[in-house]
């Protein structure tokens, strides 16, 4: 069931992001829509400015000697307050400026021409403004500051979207982490308390036990096991009442560690289930810092996980130890069902469980002890379904 309820999250997550980019496309459109629908304002004041000035001409023509007067072509720009414009003659003489930097009044000739050509560069339109067979006048005008802005600011726009959406879902997410933490930890306390008091009565019973039947060997060697039985509840318990606290770490044999875990695994493991590992004894020593009940428990998991994943009851476990740079690195290997590419990250997501049975817990708690506990990784080195799959722990060396 665990996998179906991913599986809804994994939808959500599509469903919040179809309906953001929905939003984001429907903003983008309308402020398209707004800088069209300005340029052509911003077009038509300029055909406006032109024409007027055509008139002008025009009258002057009409006389019997042409009579260039510019004052009215001055007061027509002048009453231009947005759009960049420069009147030229028909030699590309500057006869009038306007909003070109800061809309100054006083600018030099120089830093018109540069003003110009960065217009002609970035695009800027040009009308021609004659009346023959005297005059010739020719109007450039670009876009506005607002209407730059307007171009610019759906992708302003998008940014900022983008970045609350980021910093929403860091947030959202760390605040779900921080509470799934606290919920594993005061079940992992919880557990451990509760374990506590039948724990202490099961040994006080076995002792009560042995001590009416010493002189019967066989209810003494089947007692001897129920204690070993408790001893390993007292384990499980003391690893549950570690959760959220810091281990204390020392130094051991990587090789050595393996092997008392392979040891303890290997009556609980079926028979057509092989445990191979390497012998301590064949191999220079590796020191790690752990803590050994913690990182026992890690391994124990992924063994047990190994054996859960070959359905036949059948197949190899290998246990590979080598070296990188700076760390001391396990491969737990199997010859199960495998884990599909996809899953590689969810396996140790809290609840993701494959088995009708379990909490989907040990995964997500090996990882936990591995990363925060240890400071080392735990990850799914390689796997193929119908094949299996291999584990990798790193942990800093001494």
């Amino acid at each position: 069931m665990a996998p179906n309820i991913y599986a809804r999250k994994s939808n959500w997550k599509w469903y919040l992001a179809v309906g953001g980019v929905v939003i984001v496309t429907i903003s983008l459109l309308y402020t398209r829509y707004l800088a069209n629908k300005l340029a052509d304002r911003e077009h038509q004041q300029a055909e406006q400015f032109a024409e007027s000035l055509r008139s002008i001409a025009k009258t002057n023509t009409d006389t019997t000697q042409y009579n260039c007067d510019i004052t009215l072509h001055n007061l027509i720009i002048r009453q231009n307050t947005t759009i960049p414009v420069v009147l030229l003659d028909d030699s590309w003489n500057i006869i009038e400026y306007r909003n070109l930097q800061d809309n100054s009044d006083s600018l030099d000739k120089s830093i018109i021409r540069q003003e110009l050509a960065r217009m002609v560069a970035a695009g800027a339109d040009t009308i021609e403004v004659s009346a023959p067979p005297y005059f010739r006048n020719y109007l450039i005008y670009s876009h506005s500051k607002l209407l730059n802005w307007l171009y610019w600011f759906p992708i302003v726009q998008l940014g900022l979207i983008a970045m609350f959406i980021a910093f929403g879902y860091l947030g959202f997410s760390a605040a779900r982490r921080a509470e799934e933490n606290q919920v594993w930890l005061g079940m992992a306390k919880e557990t451990a308390h509760q374990l506590g008091t039948p724990i202490t009565a099961i040994i006080g019973w076995v002792e009560t036990l042995k001590s009416v039947n010493e002189g019967n060997s066989d209810n003494l060697e089947m007692l001897d096991e129920l204690r070993n039985d408790v001893t390993r509840l007292e384990l499980v318990a003391d690893r549950f009442s570690k959760i959220g606290a810091r281990p204390e770490l020392r130094s051991v044999n990587l090789y050595h560690e393996l092997e008392k875990c392979r040891d303890y695994m290997k009556p609980r493991t079926p028979r057509r289930v092989v445990l191979e590992f390497p012998v301590a004894a064949e191999h220079p020593d590796i020191m790690v810092q752990v803590n050994s009940h913690l990182f026992d428990w890690v391994i124990e998991n992924l063994l047990r996980n190994a054996i859960d994943a070959m359905e036949d009851g059948s197949g190899t476990i290998t246990a590979v130890v080598y070296e990188e740079p700076g760390f001391a690195c396990v491969d737990i290997s199997d010859t199960g069902k495998g884990i599909p590419a996809g899953r590689f990250k969810t396996v140790f997501k809290p609840g993701y469980s494959t088995k009708t049975r379990g909490w989907g817990l040990g995964l997500s708690l090996s990882k936990r002890i591995i990363e925060q506990y240890h400071r080392g990784k735990i990850f799914v080195k390689r796997s193929e379904p119908g094949k299996g799959t291999t584990f990798t722990i790193k942990l800093p060396k001494k």
